[in-house]
């Protein structure tokens, strides 16, 4: 190719510079526009504004008796009537009938120990009284038999029909058939009394329930010893624990400055950890006339006034003492919320609800004013997380800051 070709493949600069500084100053121009409407939107979005430092409240669901309560307390339910069933002989078991949450009933057989020394003992002392009813048969027919040979012998003597030696015979014999009645009666209360005896025996060996219940624990098993005392290596005492449900009461302690605010028979409600969701009616059953020195309280039995069957011993409990009854119509939870987070503007009523730090203006209806808390009807929900006391300078959408309580 001639060099002449090649000076002619040359660019010329001077022909593109002035297009190349056109495209960079527009390109700046839209960055720079760019940044300012950023600017702008950043703004208007609070981001350059500071965190306005708020305090905070949750919507919750609350009992209207909460209005009326004198007193609050903690306590556990237990059974009044609660059992730990053990044997009165030592033996082995060999039945047991129950398990944990069976019900039985009072004299219900709970467990079988073994028994068959003492049932041949009973059978024996059953033989012996039948001997012992034999024998006074055949001695009442010999008082039967002396008794009639005495009375002629008494009527002839009055005649002089016969000497009074034979009289004395006849007098003698049956004095001593009487005594030898008197001989077999006791030998029948003896012979019966060894039977009830054996009897006796052979129902230690049947463990029974002293009263309707559920049994709780089975602490033994077939094949098992046990023993009154559970002393012996290896031995049981308690064969199962058992508790009368319809005896399940709440015992809390109450500090000794508030007992004043409490009387027998003063209307409660009850909420167990279980079941967060019920409220139970109950009424002070006792207050137990002493007092703990160690934690300067005194124990409360608060009754159940209507047993659950999903209340069990052993459960924990909250109680409030109330200053009067619970009316039907509060029986039901609410939805409430601080008096202090409401705003009042134009007759409408607001809530700045907090969201991911941010605030959202709602508007609610109300109700009831409930101590320092209003029902909540509608425009928010049990949860929801509240600004109390809104400042002046809050608006939907303000960013936050929550205050550690």
């Amino acid at each position: 190719m001639p060099d002449d070709a090649l000076s002619k493949l040359k660019i010329d600069k001077a022909q593109y510079s002035y297009g190349g500084k056109s495209n960079r100053k527009r390109l700046y121009i839209i960055l720079a526009v760019l940044a300012v409407v950023l600017i702008i939107v950043l703004s208007v979005s609070g981001l350059f504004s500071p965190a306005i430092k708020i305090r905070t409240a949750t919507i919750v669901k609350v009992y209207p008796s909460q209005t009326f309560t004198l007193l609050n307390a903690s306590g556990y339910v237990v059974p009044q009537r609660q059992s730990s069933i053990a044997a009165k002989t030592t033996g082995r078991i060999v039945a047991l009938y129950v398990e944990e949450g069976h019900k039985v009933k009072k004299n219900q057989i709970i467990a079988q120990l073994e028994n068959a020394d003492l049932e041949a003992s009973q059978r024996q002392a059953k033989a012996n009284l039948e001997v012992s009813k034999a024998a006074r048969e055949q001695t009442m027919a010999e008082f039967n038999d002396a008794e009639t040979a005495f009375e002629r012998q008494k009527q002839l003597l009055a005649k002089n029909l016969i000497a009074r030696s034979d009289y004395d015979t006849a007098q003698a014999r049956y004095r001593k058939a009487a005594a030898a009645v008197k001989s077999a009666e006791s030998s029948i209360n003896a012979s019966q009394a060894a039977l009830n005896q054996a009897e006796v025996n052979l129902e230690y060996t049947r463990i029974r329930a002293p009263f309707d219940a559920v049994v709780l624990t089975k602490n033994a098993d077939v094949g098992d010893i046990v023993t009154p005392l559970g002393a012996a290596a290896n031995a049981k005492s308690a064969v199962v624990t058992i508790a009368d449900m319809s005896s399940l009461q709440v015992e809390a302690d109450v500090s000794e400055s508030s007992i004043g605010q409490l009387k027998v028979g003063q209307p409660c409600e009850i909420q167990l950890d279980a079941i967060p969701d019920t409220r139970f009616r109950g009424t002070v059953h006792m207050i137990v006339p002493t007092a703990d020195r160690s934690k300067a309280t005194v124990m409360v039995k608060v009754k159940f006034n209507a047993i659950d069957s999903r209340i069990l011993p052993e459960m924990s409990a909250k109680i409030a003492f109330l200053s009067r009854e619970v009316t039907r119509e509060e029986e039901q939870p609410r939805t409430a919320v601080s008096t202090s987070a409401l705003i009042d503007r134009n007759g409408l009523t607001y809530v700045f609800v907090v969201k991911e730090n941010r605030t959202q203006r709602k508007q609610l209806k109300t109700g009831a004013k409930m101590g320092d808390m209003t029902e909540i009807t509608s425009g928010a929900a049990a949860g929801d997380k509240v600004v109390l006391d809104p400042p002046d300078n809050l608006r939907d959408n303000s960013r936050i800051k929550a205050i550690e309580q």
